[in-house]
């Protein structure tokens, strides 16, 4: 897959199997979605192109809201699209200007002249320009003017539920992590920095590697105890995630804290994956830090059970 950090270093192509979007979680809607421009590229002879956004265009159309949580950073859904076989993944700088361009003009320049497109493919839901004005109704009376298709890809389902980024969102706040699996078609993740903490997991018998996570719009999922599996180096291994602001301990900011099984590595200021395999408990509030331990051994108990 190229990849191309505006419109400005792409080439226009002769046959361009075009689609539009954040793609936010890269979810199973999505895919089907991403799956199907690959597949008319391949068919047809052209290549896939995926044109997205950064910054998020909520970053720079609301700037003062500060409640945006995002499934996956920029870098996490860049692989994402890759693994699904995409060609060309242009991701174009969203700006205020780039925002008050109307939609007639976002198919000329962009679409057309920009990247070349022959087939367009968008989501049930699609809009795109200024103030969100264009439609599939608009595109498809713009079509014949271009000289390209158009083609809607439906709404998916997941046991009768809507497919969206949203009830992801909702899950994962909730803690379930496994609704937002089935959603996705794959386990949420965290990617992270291990840094130095406290040493309170190791003084209990469960040593935890301390998580950094550096995009502040990532969305943690509620507080608790998750079974996880935690890629590093190559390598899988299984563990417990934290998710909490220690109350046994009176802590005051939010903690993620991974106990790997059966690890005992130096990995301090190393980059690793935790993938939530499923929610083992809410965060709990203990006496003494001995009760703490005896919980912490029922969780690893149960999340070795559940990983198994």
């Amino acid at each position: 897959m190229k990849i191309y950090r505006s419109l400005a270093e792409f080439s226009t192509l002769s046959q361009a199997v075009t689609t539009i979007g954040t793609f936010d979680g890269v979810h199973l809607g999505h895919r089907k979605l991403l799956s199907r421009i690959v597949e008319i590229a391949k068919e047809r002879g052209g290549e896939s192109v995926l044109l997205t956004f950064y910054p998020h265009p909520r970053m720079v159309l609301y700037p003062e809201d500060t409640g945006l949580n995002l499934l996956t950073t920029m870098e996490e859904r860049t692989k994402l699209f890759e693994e699904i076989g995409i060609d060309h993944l242009i991701i174009h700088p969203f700006s205020q200007e780039f925002s008050r361009m109307n939609s007639v003009e976002f198919v000329r320049d962009i679409l057309m002249n920009g990247i070349g497109t022959k087939v367009l493919v968008i989501g049930y839901d699609h809009h795109f320009g200024r103030n969100r004005e264009g439609s599939l109704e608009q595109l498809k009376e713009l079509a014949p003017l271009y000289n390209f298709e158009v083609e809607e890809i439906p709404e998916m389902d997941v046991n009768n539920l809507a497919v969206s980024s949203t009830k992801i969102r909702q899950a994962l706040l909730e803690g379930d992590v496994d609704l937002a699996k089935k959603f996705l078609g794959y386990e949420y993740f965290l990617t992270g920095m291990v840094i130095r903490g406290q040493n309170m997991g190791r003084g209990l018998g469960y040593p935890t590697a301390n998580i950094s996570i550096k995009d502040k719009y990532k969305l943690i999922p509620a507080e608790g105890i998750f079974a996880v599996k935690v890629s590093y180096s190559g390598n899988l291994h299984h563990g417990m995630l934290y998710i909490g602001n220690r109350p046994t301990f009176n802590g005051k900011e939010r903690s993620i804290e991974v106990n790997i099984f059966d690890f005992d590595k130096n990995i301090y200021s190393e980059e690793i994956i935790i993938y939530l395999s499923h929610r083992i408990r809410g965060d709990m509030k203990f006496d003494h830090p001995e009760d703490l331990s005896k919980q912490m051994e029922r969780d690893k108990h149960d999340a070795i059970k559940w990983l198994n």
